[in-house]
């Protein structure tokens, strides 16, 4: 194999390994991407520590909106840990 084939076939292989490392992170900041089974279970998760019931037919728009602001109230000083 010549030097020329060895350097684009070096610069090929550096391509692929910087996409395959920049797609994780590309889509993780994108709001639209889909999300996976984890992410949804930790949302569900967080809804339900702030007070959301979802079998609470009775008060749904009130408890869904009084979780929604305590989910951006803590967004807003950054801490989205589950209690």
């Amino acid at each position: 194999m010549t030097s020329i084939s060895r350097i684009i076939l070096g610069a090929l292989a550096l391509c692929c390994a910087a996409s395959a490392l920049a797609q994780p992170q590309a889509q993780s900041s994108d709001p639209n991407a889909p999300k996976t089974r984890a992410q949804v279970r930790q949302e569900f998760l967080l809804w339900r520590s702030v007070g959301y019931d979802p079998n609470d037919w009775l008060n749904y728009p009130e408890n869904a909106m009084r979780a929604s602001r305590i989910i951006a109230q803590r967004q807003a000083r950054g801490d989205t840990t589950v209690q």
